[in-house]
């Protein structure tokens, strides 16, 4: 029997969840269905405003952004070493670290349930707002756009970890085959990839601008969130004049002067900030649940559990002038921003300081945010889709604005591919520790050889590029879908 969070259609206000046990790995059944009485009590602006509301909520949760997640995006790839104690695996972090995982491995259940129990509640949320005639027709035109946003963006996790996935597009009726063989049936990368687009479309046509959000809205998806997506989505298909358009109407946000202030609790939300999960501190269920205590400095000066901690390699790929790596990496014997002096007693060589809280330091809820989009990536996505076109000369200055900001000199790369490889570079740099690395390096190809140079790690050409589906929903499917090649 395996536990999942479902969305109690009783109690779901703010994004409040009810624990209950299935047989079934890929549970995207409501645990009931919602009455036309019950669905009364929803029927306002409060009510439609908390399905979307349970929908961000479920960022917040450990089994979504947490432990597994830093895991298969950072500690598996170059930018990271498993970290911690030698004898503290983390469950199976030092497993990912050694590309030595396999359909057992506990991150890989963690990261595919986790996105589906969101998509169950976008799901909800897109069956059931509609149906709110008493709420206003703007709020809900608004509300539907965030929750396909939303939606987009965790198939697009999904897509990026594990090629093909089931495509649940809706609430299961109880009882009916043909949805139960949807759940279990994986449809192609590329028919994932058409969903999300589509998803995304939507959202465009039904979000407003970021500046429209004030007070406790602020942090929802936008617009221009919304544009961002579909440009990375793009790119990742080497849609190369699609990701341009798309990045053309990112507009109305600009670089942060200062690249350290976009992770400080002053920094979110700011100018540079397309999209981030919003993490408040201090309150257990609207922190990020252990975010920044897993990923803290360990030992006798520090306060958390020191694990995903950035590799030399990193380190050295970072000129001495670039103000990028002492906002990026903390190291023993090091002041940061607030004055907190990090002892030369701390267990491991380096931490990351994109995941630092200042003022709940040694706290399992914190303010942090993670930052999942920002401007500087859409200068970057645009300069590689331009390069890509043989638009070279033209690609550079958007390159050189993010290496300006980081006090880097202008590139000195003319050639197409030595601009594909300065930019493929400058993304490592810029945007280290936001959950990139491994899908770049798979996307681009560079992959082996980087897993090779981070301490001979063999990456299996034709095997790594996804990871392996959960055994456990393998099983399930009973032949409908098929394990990855090599698994």
């Amino acid at each position: 029997m395996n536990k999942k969070y479902i969305i109690a259609a009783a109690i779901l206000f703010f994004g409040a969840i009810n624990q209950s046990c299935s047989n079934d790995f890929i549970d995207v059944s409501p645990s009931e269905n919602i009455p036309e009485s019950n669905l009364e009590i929803y029927n306002n602006n409060d009510g439609a405003n908390q399905f979307v509301t349970a929908i961000y909520a479920k960022f917040l949760d450990w089994n979504m952004s947490t432990f597994a997640w830093i895991g298969v995006t950072s500690i598996v790839s170059d930018d990271a070493d498993k970290g911690s104690s030698p004898g503290d695996a983390g469950s199976d972090k030092d497993i990912l670290d050694a590309l030595n995982f396999t359909p057992s491995t506990p991150s890989f259940k963690e990261l595919f349930a986790s996105n589906y129990q969101g998509i169950n509640r976008a799901n909800q949320a897109l069956k059931y707002i509609p149906q709110l005639n008493k709420a206003d027709s703007e709020l809900r035109k608004r509300l539907i756009g965030e929750a396909k946003f939303l939606r987009a963006f965790m198939y697009f996790t999904l897509v990026k970890s594990f090629g093909g996935v089931p495509l649940v597009d809706h609430v299961p009726v109880s009882g009916d085959e043909e949805d139960k063989k949807m759940t279990l049936t994986r449809k192609s990368k590329e028919e994932i990839y058409a969903f999300i687009e589509q998803d995304l479309k939507d959202a465009i046509t039904a979000l407003p601008d970021k500046s429209s959000y004030t007070g406790a809205n602020v942090g929802r998806a936008s617009v221009g969130a919304a544009h961002a997506l579909l440009a990375k989505v793009y790119l990742y298909q080497k849609k190369w004049q699609l990701a341009i358009e798309q990045t053309n109407l990112v507009t109305g946000y600009s670089l942060t002067p200062n690249f350290i202030d976009i992770y400080k609790v002053s920094g979110e939300n700011n100018g540079e900030s397309i999209f981030e999960i919003q993490g408040s501190g201090g309150t257990s269920g609207k922190a990020i649940q252990q975010y920044s205590q897993v990923q803290g400095a360990r030992g006798t000066t520090g306060w958390g559990w020191g694990f995903a901690t950035p590799t030399q390699g990193l380190y050295d790929a970072y000129s001495t002038t670039d103000t990028r790596r002492d906002a990026t990496i903390i190291h023993k014997d090091m002041t940061l921003y607030d004055g907190y002096h990090v002892g030369p007693n701390v267990e491991n060589k380096f931490y990351n300081y994109k995941a630092y809280s200042s003022n709940y330091r040694d706290q399992a809820s914190t303010d942090t945010n993670i930052r999942y989009l920002r401007y500087a990536e859409i200068l970057l996505i645009k300069a590689e889709a331009m390069n890509e076109l043989g638009q070279t000369s033209a690609a550079i200055p958007f390159l050189n604005q993010v290496r300006t900001r980081a006090s880097v000199a202008n590139t000195t790369a003319s050639s197409q591919a030595d601009v594909r490889n300065a930019i493929w570079k400058e993304r490592r740099l810029e945007l280290a520790f936001e959950h990139d690395r491994w899908f770049d390096l798979v996307r681009t190809g560079q992959a082996q050889a980087a897993m090779a140079a981070d301490g001979g790690k063999v990456f299996q050409i034709g095997k790594h590029e996804v990871f392996p589906l959960p055994q456990e929903f393998i099983s399930e499917s009973g032949g409908l879908s098929a394990q990855n090649p090599g698994y």
